[in-house]
């Protein structure tokens, strides 16, 4: 056994009281993030039988009663005796999933508030940036905006034109 390994060992031995709380409440926090996911998601994070049966009871449970808390320790206890690094590695997949996909749709609201603005030459520049999209089809939305906005209607013409953004940049 070398230093490093003996020395690790020795500070697992002498972890506090405290720090051994903080990291069951840390598992557990895990756990109830598991339990908070969509079905969808939740079968894209690896976990066993035994682990997703003991989430799926939990989602049952009242969440104001005593039986979830309890739920909660006992999911927490399965993964402390269980290899986390995949399972927070496809957590943090989706959380950042969530993540791009909010920049993308701000960077779609913002191409399309410069388009409105600008015109032609907004026009001319999202052209070079993304040869895929129709000239005509993005000068006939900008008319029907302006058109839209001058009688005070409601901007359909805004709302398809970002439609027909994110649809074509999609395909990108």
């Amino acid at each position: 056994m070398s230093f490093d390994e003996e020395h690790d060992e020795l500070n697992e031995e002498l972890k506090s009281k405290s720090q051994l709380k903080r990291e069951m409440h840390a598992i557990q926090k895990i756990g109830e993030e598991l339990v908070n996911l969509g079905s969808a998601a939740l079968a894209k994070i690896p976990l066993d039988e035994e682990l997703s049966k003991a989430i799926i009871l939990a989602r049952d449970i009242n969440k104001k009663k005593e039986g979830y808390r309890r739920q909660l320790q006992f999911i927490g206890k399965l993964l402390r005796s269980r290899d986390l690094d995949p399972i927070n590695d496809a957590l943090n997949k989706l959380k950042n999933h969530h993540q791009l996909a909010n920049v993308r749709f701000h960077k779609l609201e913002i191409l399309r508030d410069k388009l409105l603005s600008e015109g032609d030459s907004a026009i001319q520049a999202t052209l070079e940036e993304h040869p895929g999209l129709e000239r005509q089809k993005l000068r006939q939305f900008l008319r029907q905006a302006k058109k839209e906005q001058e009688q005070g209607k409601p901007p359909t013409a805004a709302r398809e034109l970002f439609k027909y953004l994110r649809s074509e940049l999609d395909k990108e």
